[in-house]
């Protein structure tokens, strides 16, 4: 058996930092020789984070300061940034320039265009020269291209749920272009780990509201990748995410159309062309509604459909964790892809 590689997760407070040390440190190939957080160095992880005291390196580790130098003398082979976006391109450009491989959980480097990184985020792309060799790394759909890269963007955990479903359908030229019309729900932890009013438990607690709309930030990157898939310059999205009051999940609904020709038994065989030999994409047939809570805790999307005749719509349903398939759990995923290991290492402990 091989050595494991050497990693580091660069931002380990979050909720999406905290989702990798559960992974890595119980992960049979992976080994975490470093964490940093810049609010937490100096303290031991075991004490911040209890529920990994007894846990494969977590009582010897402790937080340090991020600094790429640093990893690199640690012996770190892969660098997880799970930090936000505008920040992580800060840290990737020196692990790069120092030969480790770099798996970004934020923004940073899911657009190609740094003209609409500006326009949806609000700044100047801190790293457009990285911009066209970053992999927009779902999995599923961009295998190949993930496991020769060193630069990483995973997806965002609303795109994921809306793209998995929708790009086979494109690809195989199945849907109108008509626009498309997505709602999603999500979890708590979507917004991150951070002092809000907003987010206080009596503020979501018994509550569902929706928000950011109509041009919530991850639209760049949905739009972006439905193009790709659909070979044309646009393909027109109305995007209404919701948050809703559990701690984590996301639940979505996509409404389209078919094409004229095209048949419900179509969409069923390309759904199972593209996804059948993928591990964690879960297709639970027609007319079956997907539940977030047998998505949670885990790197699954269960993903169903459906025909209403009377509105002439095609109706996709999804779920998963924001924080597992979403986020800590694809970049596992994609590590594992990375370095060769079975596509499920570390990521089927339900």
């Amino acid at each position: 058996m091989s050595a494991p590689v050497k990693v580091a997760v660069v931002g380990a407070s979050g909720y999406s930092g905290a989702e990798l040390l559960r992974l890595l440190l119980r992960h049979p190939n992976a080994e975490l020789v470093a964490v940093t957080s810049r609010s937490l160095a100096g303290k031991a992880l075991s004490k911040q984070f209890p529920r990994f005291r007894g846990v494969g390196v977590a009582d010897s580790l402790t937080f340090t300061a991020p600094d790429a130098a640093d990893l690199k003398e640690a012996g770190a082979e892969i660098a997880f940034l799970a930090l936000p976006h505008g920040v992580s391109a800060e840290y990737a450009i020196p692990l790069l320039k120092l030969g480790l491989k770099v798996i970004d959980l934020s923004a940073d480097f899911r657009l190609r265009s740094p003209v609409l990184y500006e326009e949806f985020y609000g700044h100047a792309h801190p790293a457009p020269e990285l911009l066209n060799e970053a992999v927009y790394a779902l999995p599923e759909v961009r295998g190949d291209a993930i496991q020769a890269a060193r630069l990483i963007a995973c997806p965002g955990c609303y795109p994921t749920s809306i793209l998995l479903p929708l790009i086979p359908l494109l690809k195989a030229g199945l849907l109108a272009e008509a626009p498309i019309s997505v709602s999603s729900m999500s979890g708590a932890t979507g917004a991150g780990r951070k002092e809000s009013i907003p987010l206080l438990f009596c503020e979501v607690q018994n509550s569902v509201r929706s928000y950011s709309v109509p041009s919530h930030r991850h639209l760049s990157e949905i739009g972006q990748e439905l193009a790709l898939a659909a070979g044309r310059d646009e393909v027109k999205l109305t995007f209404v995410p919701h948050l809703v009051p559990t701690y984590a999940g996301i639940c979505t609904t996509t409404f389209a159309q078919l094409k004229p020709g095209a048949t419900v038994a179509d969409v069923r065989t390309a759904l199972h062309a593209a996804y059948d030999h993928q591990p964690f994409v879960r297709l639970l047939g027609e007319n079956q509604s997907p539940d977030t809570k047998n998505v949670t805790g885990t790197n699954f999307i269960d993903i169903g459909w459906a025909f209403d005749a009377r509105a002439g719509q095609l109706i996709l349903m999804s779920t998963e964790d924001n924080i597992g398939k979403g986020a800590s759990g694809q970049a596992v995923q994609n590590m594992n892809l990375i370095c060769g290991f079975e596509p499920t290492a570390g990521l089927l402990n339900i």
